[in-house]
Order: C-alpha cells, then sequence, then structure tokens
C-alpha cells in the first residue's frame, strides 16, 4: 500500500462522508437500527452519532484500518459497545441469523465483490431484519451514464475503488431482499457522482 492509500485518500474519504447532503441522509435511516447491529464498511465512524438507544450492540466492519482507528475515537461519544472488524464485507465472521439490523452507507461502491457481499448480509441478518442502505451509483440520464463510464476508470484508481456505474438498488434485489422504501434523485454536487439510491430493505421471514 503507497503513501497515497495510507495517508491521502482515509482523509479524503473522511471528509468526503462528513459532507452535510450525506450527514443529513445518516440521520434519515441510521436512527431506526435496532438491537444487534452489523454496519458494512464503518470507515471512520460518521454514523456513530446517528445511533439511537435502540440499537443496542454496534458490530463494525472495514478492511481501512487506517479509517477505522478514527471510528474507535468517534466512539467515545456513544454508549452502545462497538466491535470493529478489520475485514471486507464478502466473508462475514458471523453465524447465520446474527444481527437484527444492517447499516450500509456509501459501501457497495466500492467493495470489491457487491454479490458476494450482499449475500453475506442476507445471511447474517435474522428473517424480517432491515438493511438500512444510502449509496451512490449509475445515474437514469443516458448523458450522465457517458460521463460516469469515462470517468470511472480513474475514478477507481484515485477513489479507493469507487465504481460510478453500479445500481445499488438491483443489488439488493437480487440478493433476495425485499425493498420497503427507496428513494432516489441527486444530491448537490457533480450529477455523475450524486445520484443517490437510499432506503430500506427487508429479508423475508
Amino acid at each position: 500500500m503507497g503513501w497515497y492509500d495510507r495517508v491521502v485518500l482515509p482523509r479524503l474519504i473522511d471528509r468526503a462522508c462528513g459532507q452535510p447532503p450525506m450527514r443529513r441522509l445518516r440521520a434519515r435511516y441510521v436512527p431506526h437500527a435496532q438491537g444487534a447491529v452489523l454496519e458494512i464498511g464503518i470507515g471512520s465512524g460518521h454514523n456513530l452519532e446517528h445511533y439511537s438507544a435502540a440499537a443496542t450492540h454496534i458490530t463494525g466492519l472495514d478492511p481501512a484500518a487506517e479509517l477505522t482507528e478514527r471510528a474507535l475515537q468517534r466512539a467515545a461519544g456513544i454508549t452502545q459497545p462497538l466491535d470493529i472488524l478489520t475485514v471486507s464485507g464478502e466473508a462475514i465472521p458471523a453465524e447465520d441469523a446474527r444481527f437484527d439490523s444492517i447499516v450500509c452507507t456509501w459501501t457497495l461502491c466500492s467493495i470489491p465483490d457487491p454479490v458476494s457481499a450482499l449475500s453475506e448480509m442476507h445471511r447474517v441478518l435474522k428473517p424480517g431484519g432491515a438493511l438500512y442502505f444510502v449509496e451512490h451509483g449509475r445515474a437514469p440520464d443516458p448523458d450522465v451514464q457517458r460521463w460516469q463510464r469515462r470517468i470511472e476508470p480513474l475514478w477507481k484508481r484515485i477513489g479507493g475503488g469507487c465504481h460510478l456505474t453500479r445500481a445499488a438498488d438491483e443489488l439488493i434485489v437480487g440478493a433476495g431482499f425485499a425493498l420497503e422504501e427507496c428513494a432516489r434523485g441527486y444530491e448537490p454536487g457533480p450529477r455523475w457522482a450524486t445520484w443517490m439510491t437510499h432506503g430500506i430493505a427487508r429479508k423475508p421471514s
């Protein structure tokens, strides 16, 4: 891992993920997580301040130790126990139906194998449990899609593997989840990077 990935990229990700539009979307969904919560891609811990007392225990997964160090610092401001595992979501070290809720924000764009990760999320979530997601990805406008395809090869290199052309809702449904609520739209910023898909999906009982 080079200097950019170790030093520059974690700072850029932490700053970008703390912008007001992202904070607003976090505040819309994260407080609903309850019980034993699994957060995929906990990163530097921007979601931690949004958990309510309904969340009794949080397990965060993220392979980037440079980011999770900051998450542990932010954890000083919450009351729930927090465990952080520096692993990726394609192989979640937990038994079947272990968690009541899963939170996944701006992670499916950069996780190397989102299909495997969502399959694992489905496995470890209890029947009837909820997946709260906020993601960006493929826009519906053909002209924006063209720019996304052009920019994506470079963007992946400078953005920690972030893809601009993944469709989170399609991936989630393909993994066996049922969409209970799903909203889509552009947030402020360049349209090729700000098409958001967010909502609630459930594992059928």
